[in-house]
């Protein structure tokens, strides 16, 4: 192999490692080797090759697509370096908005010592900098973080404080302050001192959260959201119980065991393993239906709150999908509708399937930075928040 080849592809596979993707000497030397025995004659053969050893996870896919067509981009480089042509440096940052998952690569292919430049900087930077900068980093859309900013973020998620949201349930249990009676306990008490003298001991109704039931879109559209949103729905799951996680693109996965895992790297790796249908097609309408069919049942008891996380692009848009939607609603104690699409401010109901779901919600709000998902966790703590009543959104759109 030309010796420039295999030094920008060692290039391009520490590149990935800085934007995120875990690739390791051995790694490389396997992508090195590859190559080598494929027979590289077009750009396609090239990233088919490197793509099949250097990526192990399909939500690395968008960062190894993003990476690849930034560091491989002049037209006609692969060929050259064929010819052993000189390596490619990396390019300038264009003007335009950079799509989902190009700003990790981008960070990531900046010389090494403008990065050092730029993290003694923020040594540097005073309290109030700082603070700044997490306000900063609460209003930036999960899409276009840094691999740096998401591990932020991360730890942000980690540290949210849940909302109190206990409600009474039938079952009573011993309480000295309590309205009710309990019959049973005062008689047995009196029993201790010869039956002469009776002690009443009271009970009153026992608390506990309702069940949360998250259902996430994973389809491409929503991959750079609902990433960030397992990793929030692994922090509700860790802090309390009865929380049950399921994904969807094509078809309905129940990843509520895999969420149950202390380290949320590994919950989410596992739930990544379960799921075929990661970053496909959208089908809102049979989704729900399988989850109206073998699930609701089970996990919609005592008041639940339902999560639907999805942008509502529907493919086929129906009469299923309002069906589906409000046989939902009807199953379920409050249903919130999480919609990344709201963070545009000019955003319309005019989709058919954003307006055969809208009018079976409790509640419509955005989910897309950290801002919107401590906004989430406060409306959990309250009956009805102000702002979030989906009916406005169709009357502005007729």
């Amino acid at each position: 192999m030309s010796g420039h080849l295999a030094d920008n592809v060692a290039l391009f596979g520490r590149a990935l490692r800085a934007a995120g993707i875990p690739v390791g000497p051995g790694a490389i030397v396997d992508a090195v080797g590859a190559v080598e025995a494929a027979g590289i004659r077009r750009r396609e053969d090239l990233y088919w090759t490197l793509h099949s050893v250097l990526v192990s996870r399909r939500e690395q896919m968008p960062v190894f697509d993003a990476a690849f067509r930034l560091f491989w981009r002049r037209r006609g480089f692969v060929e050259k370096l064929l010819a052993e042509m000189s390596p490619l440096a990396p390019g300038e940052k264009g003007r335009e908005k950079p799509k989902p998952g190009e700003t990790r690569v981008l960070e990531a292919m900046q010389p090494r010592k403008a990065r050092r430049e730029e993290e003694t900087v923020e040594r540097e930077v005073s309290a109030r900098l700082t603070a700044s900068d997490r306000d900063v980093l609460k209003e930036r859309d999960f899409a276009q973080m840094t691999a740096q900013e998401i591990a932020r973020a991360r730890r942000v998620i980690e540290a949210m404080r849940l909302p109190d949201d206990d409600r009474p349930t039938r079952r009573l249990r011993p309480d000295p302050r309590g309205r009710l009676v309990d019959l049973r306990r005062s008689l047995r008490g009196s029993l201790r001192g010869g039956g002469a003298t009776i002690n009443l001991a009271f009970r009153s109704r026992h608390t506990r959260p309702p069940p949360l039931v998250a259902i996430v879109d994973i389809s491409g559209s929503m991959a750079e959201y609902s990433r960030l949103f397992l990793h929030f729905l692994h922090t509700l799951a860790e802090k309390r119980r009865r929380v049950h996680g399921f994904v969807f693109a094509t078809r309905l996965t129940n990843i509520t065991r895999d969420l149950a895992h202390r380290d949320p790297d590994d919950a989410l790796a596992r739930a990544a393993a379960r799921v075929k249908d990661w970053e496909g097609g959208t089908r809102i309408a049979s989704a729900l239906r399988d989850f109206n069919r073998l699930w609701s049942r089970r996990v919609l008891g005592q008041g639940a709150v339902v999560l639907l996380f999805t942008d509502g692009l529907e493919r086929e848009a129906g009469s299923d999908l309002a069906f589906e939607m409000d046989r939902l609603r009807r199953s379920c104690g409050r249903l919130v509708w999480l919609n990344p699409l709201l963070r545009f401010g000019a955003f319309e109901a005019r989709a058919a399937g954003i307006r055969a779901m809208l009018p079976h919600v409790d509640e419509f709000r955005p989910i897309h930075s950290l801002a919107s998902m401590e906004e989430l966790v406060r409306a959990l703590g309250t009956s009805r928040p102000d702002g979030a009543d989906p009916a406005r959104w169709l009357r502005a759109a007729s």
